[in-house]
């Protein structure tokens, strides 16, 4: 993108208080009414339903904001490799009735990004193994092909509409994420997802700035040839309040966006716990995502303690992925990097997962694996299958939520999955 182009990002908003949806919609709109975007074709990128976010109020806003203005107006819901979202499902996460999504935004079109279908991707170019090197920090070398949704290409804006939080990949979520891997194709997700796992979800979870994540990110959305925007909001979790909105370029707006997520987002505890109970949300309807009420509290459990991933609606390992999880199972980072001649041949976004999810350990071929934290879950998965996973089983049924919580030595985290849980006196962030 011409650097000539961008408009750095406008902001309102703090972790005092959060925004009224009047605050939000007229920041908003007068935002987009100083872009240039009259007669253009212009693509909005969304979230999924695995995020908290209040995306009827500002998909209205942005609508109200551009039709009439712009050519064409396009949305595409950055699933990454999430399943296709059904018509129910879309119009349940627009909070709109049956067939409400046409009569709401009917100069609109809304669609899934169709990862599974080849010709729904074009390519736009190779990073080459000497430019991963050089981002990864050395950690990896290899050619990365950009390949990402047609309709990015085809646009000549994309703004990407949705939330950040801290996350077990690139540190914090939002901005160029959205592109790679929301509407991206395999490579850059295997390659960037297993460079998060190299460095590990503990160390670079909630890391503000440009991680080498990051970096191997921003170096493909540099290759598309539109404008890129973003209206970033930092959301409360489990609700649809907003601490603040960022709107402008994409860069900026993710930088003054995560900035204030690390203030809102992350909870600092003196000393670390036994034991922690995640209550995992209904948003969350498989492991593959409810993996997050481990990530997010894996740094304040204490060596040799346990997380319990409660959630007993859930019954799914990963709707996309369950395969492929099923003939590796849950292992620590160096249980496949010590042995990776067996195992660079999987998906290296599933390698990236089953770390994520284990944890810190170690393994050796005389000591096998030996892991920081025990990982069970309690869930409508059956014992036979958890434990083929590597993981620990307790039935939903016999854990006394309300006798963990008066436990002195158990932390029971509601709505898991989105506040990161860290030791120690928080930082101050610009």
């Amino acid at each position: 993108m011409d650097t000539a182009t961008r408009t750095p990002a406008a902001f309102i908003g703090s972790s005092d208080r959060s925004l009224t949806p009047e605050e939000t919609t007229a920041f908003i709109t007068e935002q987009l009414a100083g872009q240039p975007l009259d007669g253009r074709d212009v693509l909005v990128i969304v979230p999924d339903s695995t995020r908290s976010c209040p995306l009827q109020l500002l998909m209205d806003t942005v609508y109200g904001a551009l039709v009439g203005r712009v050519r064409r107006l396009r949305v595409l819901i950055a699933l990454g490799t999430h399943p296709k979202m059904s018509q129910q499902q879309l119009e349940a996460m627009f909070e709109v009735g049956p067939d409400g999504l046409a009569r709401r935004y009917p100069e609109a079109s809304i669609d899934n990004h169709a990862w599974w279908e080849p010709s729904e991707l074009i390519s736009i170019g190779t990073i080459p193994a000497a430019r991963v090197e050089d981002l990864s920090e050395g950690r990896l070398s290899l050619d990365v092909e950009v390949t990402v949704n047609r309709a990015v290409v085809e646009a000549d804006d994309v703004l990407i509409l949705g939330p950040v939080f801290p996350h077990e990949v690139v540190g914090f979520s939002g901005g160029t994420k959205y592109l790679f891997p929301g509407v991206s194709g395999q490579q850059m997700i295997d390659a960037s997802h297993w460079l998060g796992a190299l460095i590990s979800s503990a160390a670079i979870i909630g890391t503000p700035g440009i991680t080498p994540v990051r970096a191997m990110i921003n170096e493909a959305a540099s290759m598309i040839p539109g404008n890129l925007l973003a209206c970033c909001v930092v959301v409360r979790s489990g609700s649809h309040d907003l601490y603040g909105v960022a709107v402008g370029d994409v860069h900026s707006a993710w930088e003054k966006a995560s900035a204030l997520s690390a203030n809102t987002h992350i909870r600092y505890l003196e000393r670390p716990v036994k034991r922690v109970i995640s209550i995992i949300p209904d948003r969350y309807d498989e492991i593959w995502v409810a993996a997050k009420g481990m990530y997010k509290v894996e740094p304040i459990v204490a060596d040799g303690g346990e997380v319990i991933i409660f959630a007993p609606h859930l019954s799914v390992v990963s709707h996309t992925h369950g395969a492929a999880i099923a003939e590796i199972g849950y292992h620590c980072r160096d249980y496949f990097a010590k042995q990776w001649d067996q195992f660079k041949d999987h998906p290296w976004g599933v390698l990236a997962h089953s770390t994520h999810l284990r944890g810190a350990g170690t393994w050796s071929p005389q000591d096998g694996e030996r892991d920081r934290v025990t990982v069970t879950l309690a869930t409508a998965i059956s014992e036979q299958e958890t434990r083929s996973l590597a993981l620990d089983y307790r039935s939903p049924g016999s854990i006394d939520i309300t006798a963990a919580r008066e436990d002195p030595d158990t932390l029971v985290v509601d709505n898991a999955g989105e506040i990161l849980f860290r030791l120690g006196e928080p930082p101050t962030f610009g």
